[in-house]
């Protein structure tokens, strides 16, 4: 993970899906644990999908507040 990343949870959105167009960071929990189930797509959106289950997941969610405002 590189801090870009983290900057990329809150400024990407989900480009396919039941929840195309939403942010990666306001994703849903049990639509993440699904991921987590069945497999993170490969690449770029795979990687920030799994990095931001892991957040979801640990309740680390408002760390990414300050990078929304910015």
């Amino acid at each position: 993970m590189q801090p870009k990343d983290l900057e990329k949870l809150v400024t990407r959105t989900m480009p396919f899906g039941k929840h195309q167009g939403w942010l990666i960071a306001d994703l849903p929990g049990p639509y993440l644990n699904w991921f987590a189930r069945e497999g993170f797509p490969k690449g770029e959106i795979g990687q920030l999908l799994q990095l931001m289950h892991e957040i979801d997941h640990n309740g680390l969610s408002d760390l990414l507040e300050p990078l929304r405002n910015k």
